[in-house]
C-alpha cells in the first residue's frame, strides 16, 4: 500500500514509548551548533514500486563487464565463474558467519579456510599460507613489514620494482611512511623486466616485485631471487593464482614470500571489489606471518577437526609489539575463490591458464600488426600486455568505448611518460569474435 504519514496520535504514542516529550527531545544530546536547521531537500515519499522502477532505470545505465568485448585488467579480471560458486557461497552458514573463535561451532568455516590455505600453498610452492587478507595491496604492505621484521634490524632499505602494481606500491609507502625505511625503486629494462643490478645491496632487507608484473611481463624470477639472496635480502613476489596453473611457482623460483589479489576467482569485477588477498611464505617464517592460520587437529574422539592455530596479529595482547596489526580479512570472498579453484581442479586451472595465454598472444599479434601499433615490451607475458598506440591511449580507449569495446587501461593514469601505452588484458572469457571486435575498434583509431 502507498506510504501514509503517521497521525498525531501515533506520533504521541511513539514518543511516549520512547520516553520523550517531543521529537526535539530525541536529539537533545546533540549540540545545537552541529545540528541541521530547516528542512531537508528531499522529495516526498513514494510507493515502493515507484522507487523500484526509478532505481531500475538508474541501474539500467550501467554496463556490466559481460555486456560486450571487455579487455580491462590492471589487477581486476573477468573470468568465467562456475555456477557452483554462488550456490555454495550464498549458504547462510557462510554468509552470516563471523570470526570462528569457537571451533566447535565453526567447523565448516574453518575447514573451508584450511582448504583455501592448502590450495594457495600448492600453487605458490611455499610451505604455509594464512586464511586470506583484505586484498593484494594490504598483502603487499604486510609482506614489506614482515621482511623488515625478519631482516631489518640492521638494514633499512626496501626495493620496489617500478612495475609493481601501483596500488600496492602506494599502500606499501603509506604503511612505512613513519618508519626508518628507505624505499628505492628498481628501474625497468627495455624488455619490461625489473633491473636489480646496482640497486640491491647489503643495506637491503627486502625486494618486492610482480610476476607477472603490472604490465603482464614475466620477470626472470629465479635471477631476481638469487640476486636478493646473495645480498642477504628477502624476496616477496606479487602474483596471481590462475597464471600459477602453468607457471613455475614462486617457491620453485626461490622466493621467500608470495602474495596477491584473488580478483577474478569467484569474484566478478564488481566495480573493482571486493575481492580477497592471499599470502604464503616459507614455513620457517610461520610465526612472522600476518593474519590468522587455520590448522588441522583431532577432537577428543579422534576425528579430524580444525582450529585457529595461529593468530599472529595479537594486537589485543601485545599492542605495538604485535607481529601484525591487521585485524580481519575477506573470508567470504576467499571462500568464493576456494570454491572456484576446487571446481576447476588441477586440470581445469591448467586449461584456464592456457586459454588466457593463447588468446592474449593471439590478440597481441593481431593488434601489433595494425598500422602504428606495437607491443611496448619484448619479454614474455601472460594474459596482459602493454600496447603502444599511434595516438594517446586515453583517446584510443575512448574511441574504442564509443564503438562498444572496452579496450584497455591507459597507463598514463599511473605512470607519467606512458601516454601512448594501453594495458590490454585477455582471459578465457574473451572469444575470437571479441578479439576481432577489438582489432576493428583500434584499427579505426590509427
Amino acid at each position: 500500500m502507498p506510504f501514509v504519514p503517521h497521525t498525531p496520535e501515533e506520533e504521541k504514542a511513539m514518543l511516549q514509548a520512547a520516553g520523550a516529550g517531543s521529537v526535539e527531545d530525541l536529539f537533545r544530546d546533540i549540540p545545537g551548533e552541529i545540528r541541521f536547521q530547516g528542512e531537508l531537500a528531499l522529495p516526498p515519499g513514494a510507493p515502493e514500486w515507484e522507487v523500484e522502477k526509478a532505481m531500475a532505470e538508474l541501474a539500467g545505465k550501467n554496463r556490466p563487464a559481460s555486456s560486450g568485448p571487455f579487455f580491462l585488467g590492471g589487477g581486476t579480471y573477468l573470468h568465467r565463474i562456475p555456477a557452483v560458486v554462488d550456490s555454495l557461497a550464498s549458504r547462510s552458514e557462510f554468509v552470516t558467519a563471523y570470526t570462528p573463535y569457537q571451533p566447535e561451532a565453526s567447523q565448516g568455516s574453518l575447514q573451508a579456510a584450511f582448504e583455501f590455505q592448502t590450495m594457495v600453498c600448492e600453487l605458490t610452492g611455499l610451505g604455509v599460507s594464512n586464511a586470506s587478507m583484505y586484498d593484494g595491496a594490504s598483502a603487499a604492505a604486510e609482506a614489506a613489514c614482515m621482511m623488515r621484521n625478519i631482516n631489518g634490524r640492521k638494514r633499512k632499505k626496501l626495493v620496489l620494482s617500478a612495475a609493481l602494481d601501483p596500488f600496492a606500491a602506494r599502500t606499501v609507502r603509506t604503511y612505512l611512511a613513519n618508519l626508518e625505511v628507505e624505499i628505492v625503486t628498481a628501474p625497468l629494462g627495455r624488455d619490461g623486466r625489473t633491473r636489480l643490478e646496482g640497486v640491491v645491496d647489503e643495506e637491503t632487507f627486502g625486494v618486492l616485485l610482480g610476476h607477472p608484473n603490472f604490465f603482464g611481463v614475466l620477470e626472470d624470477l629465479p635471477a631476481a631471487a638469487e640476486a636478493s639472496r646473495k645480498a642477504g635480502a628477502l624476496t616477496a613476489v606479487q602474483t596471481r593464482l590462475i597464471p600459477l596453473g602453468i607457471l613455475a611457482s614462486p617457491g620453485e623460483c626461490g622466493a621467500d614470500i608470495a602474495f596477491g589479489d584473488g580478483a577474478g576467482l569467484g569474484t566478478p569485477p564488481w566495480f573493482g571489489g571486493p575481492s580477497f588477498g592471499f599470502f604464503a611464505a616459507k614455513e620457517e617464517y610461520v610465526r612472522r606471518m600476518p593474519g590468522r592460520i587455520v590448522g588441522e587437529t583431532v577432537d577428543r574422539n579422534g576425528k579430524r577437526a580444525f582450529v585457529l592455530t595461529f593468530q599472529p596479529r595479537e594486537q589485543h595482547i601485545r599492542r605495538e609489539k604485535a607481529t601484525s596489526n591487521i585485524c580481519t580479512n575477506h573470508a567470504l570472498m576467499a571462500l568464493r575463490g576456494a570454491i572456484h579453484l576446487a571446481a576447476l581442479g588441477k586440470e581445469g586451472i591448467v586449461e584456464t591458464a592456457r586459454a588466457c595465454l593463447e588468446r592474449a598472444h593471439l590478440a597481441a599479434e593481431r593488434l601489433a600488426a595494425l598500422p602504428g601499433y606495437s607491443q611496448a615490451f619484448e619479454a614474455p607475458f601472460f594474459h596482459e600486455f602493454a600496447l603502444r598506440c599511434p595516438r594517446p591511449a586515453e583517446e584510443t580507449a575512448r574511441k574504442a568505448r564509443e564503438a562498444g569495446v572496452r579496450a584497455g587501461i591507459p597507463l598514463s593514469r599511473f605512470f607519467p611518460g606512458m601516454e601512448d601505452l594501453l594495458l590490454v588484458a585477455v582471459t578465457e572469457w574473451n572469444t575470437l569474435e571479441d578479439i576481432q571486435a577489438l582489432e576493428k575498434a583500434l584499427g579505426g583509431v590509427s
